[in-house]
């Protein structure tokens, strides 16, 4: 069989394992589109050489991917469609990870044990010395928040670097709730070394030396509204010691957010008693 002969839209479906119906949905969303249509009857023809990227939309469909990603794989030069399908899968575990923390948060509260998911968290306790801070503030909403945080730290990180670099790990304080009714505000800072950092162009304030209980979690826990249930084990904690919070909670990032995997620990979520 030639590569330009040209396949009716029932042998082309046949031959790719796509139904009529799939056929007729991709042309619609121009992934899949007839080399020829005939005037009069409206006949639909392929070339024989379509057949290996119709049977890959059938592989990739199978995966669950968007028709709008199907379409990024099929435009990609051959030699990048591997990275385009490995990019969409990383996304994707990702995402599963993240579900799965929440599935089990979800099964807690169903089954009527409250408490269940926040106690399956570690809670440690530890000395903070006092610190010079950078800092960025505003009230945000959920929306809003994970670019933010992102885009201040980048900046905070940089005006840093002028002096010598962090001196600590960034950290996220709430200030006030961050919900639909609730707008915070939210504090990013990052510690730097105190002489250096004296003369710089940056909002900074002295954080006050400070005992702190928190708990470590994954990336995947970190997505909302899971990471909530690490608030709710530090708080449970406290209840149950007899303690109270001193000061606003905050997460503490202490390793590559972007580089890390969905199971790496990044984060202690953490409150000063």
């Amino acid at each position: 069989m030639s590569d330009d002969e040209l396949l009716t839209s029932g042998e082309f479906s046949r031959r790719s394992r796509l139904s009529p119906k799939a056929l007729r949905l991709y042309e619609q969303q121009g992934l899949l589109v007839p080399d020829e249509v005939d005037a009069a009857n409206r006949y639909r023809r392929y070339r024989a050489d379509r057949l290996d990227d119709a049977r890959l939309v059938v592989w990739l469909r199978r995966l669950d991917m968007p028709l709008a990603e199907v379409a990024a794989v099929l435009a990609a030069p051959a030699a990048e469609r591997s990275e385009v399908v490995a990019a969409f899968w990383a996304a994707a575990e990702e995402r599963f990870a993240e579900r799965r923390h929440l599935a089990g948060h979800v099964m807690d509260l169903v089954s009527g044990h409250r408490g269940g998911y926040a106690m399956s968290h570690t809670v440690l306790t530890r000395e903070v010395p006092e610190q010079l801070v950078l800092t960025e503030q505003r009230h945000i909403t959920p929306e809003e928040l994970p670019e933010w945080i992102g885009a201040a730290m980048g900046r905070l990180y940089e005006k840093a670097g002028g002096v010598g670099g962090a001196a600590a790990p960034a950290f996220v304080v709430y200030h006030g709730e961050v919900n639909h009714e609730s707008d915070g505000p939210v504090e990013v800072c990052l510690p730097v070394a105190g002489a250096a950092a004296r003369g710089i162009d940056a909002a900074m304030r002295e954080e006050p030396a400070h005992r702190e209980a928190y708990v470590r979690i994954t990336k995947a826990q970190v997505a909302f509204p899971q990471i909530l249930s690490a608030f709710e084990a530090v708080a449970c904690w406290l209840k149950e010691e007899g303690l109270t919070s001193s000061a606003a909670p905050r997460e503490v990032y202490f390793a590559d957010f972007m580089a890390a995997g969905p199971d790496d620990e990044v984060c202690d979520v953490a409150f000063p008693m």
